[in-house]
């Protein structure tokens, strides 16, 4: 903006005052107006109770809560001291953490748009006129010094909300991104603790397995001297070493998989797998009963949904921004400054230079872009509720999936224990029968492999329903909630409440 190179008295600078005053008031008076919809949580279908909930123990008084450290549940303290190493070295969670940062730095970027912006541009010359210039005759061959020291103020006032309402979308999106940290966070610590049981599984798959090996030893170092006493043929000792070398080989492979399970525990923790290692301890104890509330309640416990629900508010905004480009744009301008052939001079009254004003720009034709820009915006906004209930639907049939199966699971165990009695008692009478010389070994060898088989299922469906359990806790957000989301303050700025887990 060109600044005139007058000496205002003080006359002038009043009038100037005024005039910044009623400028002023008027785009206070006008920022009042916001276009765009106003933002309503998208209605989703909620059910009354969970379906899965059939025969589920209800929770106690003295039951424990699901919390920020819901791992204590299971009351292991080498899980304990895993999980606590999550938040420190985990890269996946940094880089949500980073990503955080980000959009929080976007909305600080779009909320400086509220504020005028003001710059300075002094300078300092020396100029000497041609003796054979057109100018004045005064001025031919002369050299004067030209000191400026000026500053621009421009603001563009926010009269229809579009800096208000990509400051709220900015915001929005700021807090989904707060909530996507939350879920990441949830993911991995559930990760650790389905990894970290489906190694003990495994422990507990060798131990037996070992276990066995030592018996099939005695077994056939028994039938190797019957059949020395010529009591047994060849054949029984052919089969007993045969169950012995299967079994052994069943016990080698299961270090295959533990090992595998061992080397994600790792990666989860941010160590190379060659550096970290998990001492072997079978798992025997049942998972924890966990807690269950009322389906209504999981729209504020996960913050995948948190997050999609967001993201539909910055999309709601998004239209507000839209709309506003039907308006015209607003502009205040204040120039000032000094001006003097002399630096001693150069701050003083008589120095003074200054310029103030307002504008308007208004598009009159655009070949329907703005129209374009709007339906863009609606049909993105129409995205995110699809989105967002499509994600409580999710969430609901992974609450339900994890209950059915928790439920099913110590059904299952129930009975699968006492296949393992009968097993072991079928076991016993293939041995009695086989000394009292009534039957062959291959009874006893059938016997054999019916009881290992039910007790390595009895193992694995153990691991199922801890994987299960810390599924379910997964799947209910974890003891998560809403409230942990940075809440807006002044201007738009996000202050958190609450920090990830």
């Amino acid at each position: 903006m060109r600044l005139p190179r007058q000496m205002p008295g003080v006359e002038n600078w009043g009038q100037a005052a005024w005039l910044g005053v009623w400028l002023v008031a008027a785009v206070l008076l006008l920022n009042a107006c916001t276009v765009g919809p106003k933002y309503h949580t998208p209605v989703a279908q909620v059910p009354a109770a969970y379906k899965e909930l059939k025969g589920w123990k209800p929770a106690q008084p003295n039951d424990q809560n699901l919390g920020g450290t819901w791992w204590t549940m299971f009351q292991d303290p080498q899980l304990d001291a895993l999980e606590s190493q999550i938040n420190v070295s985990n890269q996946n969670l940094k880089a949500a953490e980073a990503q955080y940062r980000q959009a929080r730095a976007v909305l600080a970027y779009n909320r400086a748009d509220y504020y005028p912006t003001v710059t300075v541009n002094p300078s300092a010359t020396r100029t000497r006129v041609s003796g054979n210039s057109p100018t004045s005759s005064s001025l031919r061959g002369t050299a004067y010094n030209d000191f400026v020291l000026p500053f621009d103020l421009s603001y563009q006032a926010d009269v229809w909300g579009r800096v208000r309402r990509t400051v709220e979308s900015s915001r929005e999106q700021a807090q989904a991104s707060a909530a996507d940290l939350a879920t990441v966070d949830l993911s991995l610590h559930a990760d650790l603790a389905i990894d970290y049981f489906q190694a003990r599984s495994l422990d507990a798959e060798e131990q037996l397995l070992e276990s066995t090996v030592k018996q099939y030893e005695q077994a056939l170092d028994l039938n190797e001297k019957r059949y020395q006493g010529g009591v047994v043929s060849e054949v029984d000792v052919e089969q007993a070493k045969t169950q012995l070398q299967s079994t052994r080989a069943a016990a080698i492979d299961v270090g295959v998989l533990r090992a595998q399970y061992e080397h994600a525990v790792a990666i989860l923790l941010g160590k190379p797998p060659a550096e970290f290692s998990l001492p072997p301890l079978p798992l025997t104890a049942p998972p924890p009963h966990v807690p269950v509330s009322v389906p209504s309640e999981l729209l504020e416990r996960r913050p995948d949904i948190a997050a999609a629900e967001r993201r539909v508010a910055a999309a709601n905004a998004q239209i507000g921004v839209a709309k506003s480009a039907y308006y015209p744009l607003i502009n205040l301008g204040l120039s000032g400054g000094f001006e003097s052939g002399s630096f001693t001079t150069l701050i003083s009254g008589p120095s003074g230079l200054w310029s103030v004003g307002i504008s308007a720009a208004e598009t009159v034709f655009d070949v329907g872009r703005r129209r374009s820009l709007t339906d863009q915006a609606r049909a993105a906004y129409d995205f995110q509720v699809a989105a967002y209930r499509e994600n409580v639907l999710t969430g609901f049939q992974q609450v339900e999936d994890n209950l059915a199966a928790v439920r099913i699971l110590e059904n299952e165990a129930k009975v699968q224990e006492e296949a393992v009695v009968a097993a072991r008692r079928s076991l016993d009478l293939s041995v009695i029968r086989y000394n009292g010389g009534v039957t062959s070994y291959l009874e006893v060898i059938t016997a054999q492999s019916a009881a290992l088989s039910d007790e390595i299922t009895a193992v694995n469906i153990l691991g199922r329903r801890m994987a299960n359990t810390v599924l379910l806790i997964q799947a209910l957000g974890g003891g998560w909630d809403r409230s942990a989301l940075p809440q807006p303050e002044c201007c738009g700025k996000l202050v958190s409440s609450a920090q990830p887990n």
